[in-house]
């Protein structure tokens, strides 16, 4: 009986740990000297999830307005549809 016991709360536990880290959001450090750039990632070409992906490369449609991808610091502003977050 403890045995089923232990294995059943060891089983939620994981479970409730599992969900908390899936509805986490992602983040990814932007390197010195760089800054978001929204609304110029190709399609699979974005470096970071939004609200409809939590990865990078799953952008669906080129120039979408929520993908971002890295670019050196001033050049965002510069490109045609580019917008800084």
């Amino acid at each position: 009986m403890t045995d089923k016991r232990t294995f059943l709360k060891t089983a939620v536990a994981t479970a409730v740990a599992l969900s908390a880290g899936a509805a986490a959001p992602t983040a990814m450090a932007i390197p010195e000297g760089m800054e978001k750039c929204m609304g110029i990632a190709k399609a699979g070409m974005n470096d970071c999830g939004t609200s409809s992906h939590s990865c990078a490369g799953q952008a669906k449609v080129d120039g979408a307005p929520e993908e971002w991808v890295a670019v050196p610091k001033g050049t965002c502003e510069k490109i045609v549809g580019g917008k800084t977050a």
